[in-house]
């Protein structure tokens, strides 16, 4: 039988595909903009046929009708990442939180830690060899699809094909789904403040020609990219692909050219943006699409040159610790990749780690450089790792430095209001 056969064979309905689901199973979700919806809702649908169904994945961008109050007997969902569709979920305490490094998800997975019975994946159709392509998003799903029991495709016309270690065979597809409609899309900030255009130009004043990015979407990575427009020869390796690198490419910024690994390529994990950049990711032999065990080890991060990690944090307090998962003890999103990124660039031959963040929230009533982080905060880059910390007001280089010295520093890039309070904070503790 020839795969052609077989894949009409395995052509079925949402609501047939998903009786696969059994009680007590645990059921991956394909995440990002590959979140397969049309599967998601049917699953939800057998609700009164099924208990104790767990629900694990990462970020994904569409509702998530499981997490419902009253779905408790049914469903419960595991969230290696707190995305706003599950945050209150989470911290009513009807959905679980687990810390994790991005590049680690796929070995709880293989592993054996945390086995997933049922796939739901969103994929390309099959090209004339039998292989789907796991489109705008191949993070943790790949391993969760080569260890599944049953793996069931959202196969859709509108997904991208994307070239790298990112394919599926039809033969291991246990059911399949046919649509025809856009992909999920996510835009870019529609303005970007002054507050975050400050911080864009001093994060840019530490990215040299040659260098290779890593960014994720959001205020600030646009404003980053509003300044690199006459940077030369760069190159990306970075968990996160999205519209604002397009452009830099087609402006000839991005070539790729003096990349230490993949030159000439663009490394990625998943695309979290609009049409644009899937039109920019298909089948394009710029691009490199691999699970997030590789893109995010930070072994093989540190293999790039020059390598420039951006991030953000919620806080940091004066001794540098960064706080980027929680608000006190509530759970607010997740490590995702800070710190594979943040370690694989101090790392790297000429890499530079950064934490960038807006001095102050709601308003200017609340400082973001603290002096203790919230009771119950978690500490996602340790005061060990964090190198750069960049406000709109400066930039403070921690990396060797003394607890009295952060401080001082720290104190120096706070938003003014707040300088006065911290630094007698600071001489209350000692640090100055």
């Amino acid at each position: 039988m020839n795969w052609t056969d077989i894949y009409r064979r395995r052509v079925t309905t949402a609501e047939e595909a998903v009786k696969e689901i059994r009680s007590g199973d645990r059921v991956w979700i394909h995440p990002g903009c590959n979140t397969p919806k049309i599967l998601v809702d049917a699953m939800v649908a057998r609700a009164p046929e099924l208990e104790n169904v767990e629900i694990a994945h990462i970020l994904t961008l569409a509702e998530a009708p499981y997490v419902a109050p009253g779905m408790e007997p049914h469903f419960r969902h595991r969230a290696l990442f707190t995305g706003s569709n599950v945050r209150k979920a989470v911290n009513d305490g009807r959905a679980d939180f687990v810390p994790i490094h991005l590049h680690a998800v796929p070995n709880l997975i293989t592993s054996g830690r945390m086995p997933v019975d049922v796939t739901l994946i969103h994929i390309s159709p099959p090209d004339e060899h039998g292989f789907c392509s796991f489109g705008v998003g191949v993070d943790a799903t790949k391993a969760a699809v080569e260890n599944d029991r049953c793996t069931i495709a959202l196969v859709n016309q509108q997904m991208p094909r994307t070239l790298g270690d990112s394919f599926v065979h039809v033969s291991k597809l246990n059911h399949v789904v046919e649509v025809d409609e856009p992909v999920l899309e996510l835009p870019m900030a529609p303005e970007v403040s002054d507050v975050a255009r400050r911080i864009g130009e001093r994060i840019a004043s530490l990215i040299s020609d040659g260098a290779t990015l890593q960014m994720g979407i959001g205020e600030i990575p646009d404003a980053v990219l509003m300044f690199l427009k006459d940077k030369k020869h760069l190159g990306v390796h970075t968990e996160m692909f999205s519209d604002g690198l397009v452009d830099l490419f087609e402006l000839g910024v991005v070539t790729n050219e003096r990349k230490t690994l993949h030159r000439g390529k663009i490394v990625t994990s998943f695309v979290i943006g609009t049409r644009k950049a899937f039109q920019f990711v298909d089948n394009n032999p710029f691009m490199e699409f691999h699970p997030n065990e590789y893109v995010n080890d930070p072994f093989i991060i540190a293999k790039n040159d020059n390598m420039v990690a951006i991030n953000s944090a919620l806080a940091v307090d004066l001794t540098g610790q960064v706080c980027a998962d929680s608000i006190g003890t509530r759970v607010y999103s997740g490590f995702g990749g800070q710190l594979d990124f943040i370690r694989g660039a101090a790392r790297s031959n000429g890499g530079v780690p950064i934490i960038a963040l807006p001095s102050s929230a709601k308003n200017d009533s609340i400082s973001r450089i603290v002096d203790t982080l919230l009771p119950g905060s978690g500490v996602v880059t340790t005061r060990a790792d964090v190198h750069y910390v960049i406000t709109e007001y400066g930039i403070a280089d921690l990396y060797g430095k003394s607890l009295r010295d952060r401080a001082r520093q720290l104190i120096d890039i706070a938003h003014p209001d707040f300088r006065e309070e911290l630094e007698s904070a600071a001489k209350a503790r000692n640090l100055l």
